[in-house]
């Protein structure tokens, strides 16, 4: 079926519905009870499970580390500014 023809079925039907349902009267007659439902249980018991685990030992040492040192030398030239733009037309 086509789209057009689809949404008119589709809106034919649905107020259908509507009209049905809104033809109808319900009345309450007679109040509901929830039934009375009794449980009983025995207790349960988990399994049993022997573990193993690896032996893990934390020890604390000193340790000194060289940091390397690291020098930027900026050009005196007045021309060549430092920005944070890249400009990619000179190459």
């Amino acid at each position: 079926m086509s789209n057009p023809i689809r949404n008119t079925a589709t809106l034919f039907i649905g107020t259908v519905m509507v009209l049905a349902l809104a033809g109808c009267n319900v009345e309450k007659t007679q109040e509901g009870e929830m039934p009375e439902v009794e449980i009983t249980t025995k207790g349960g018991e988990l399994p049993a499970y022997e573990v193993e685990t690896a032996e893990v030992k934390l020890e604390n040492k000193t340790v000194t580390v060289e940091v390397p040192t690291a020098t930027v030398e900026m050009p005196n030239d007045p021309d060549n500014k430092v920005t944070d733009e890249t400009d990619s037309s000179k190459k």
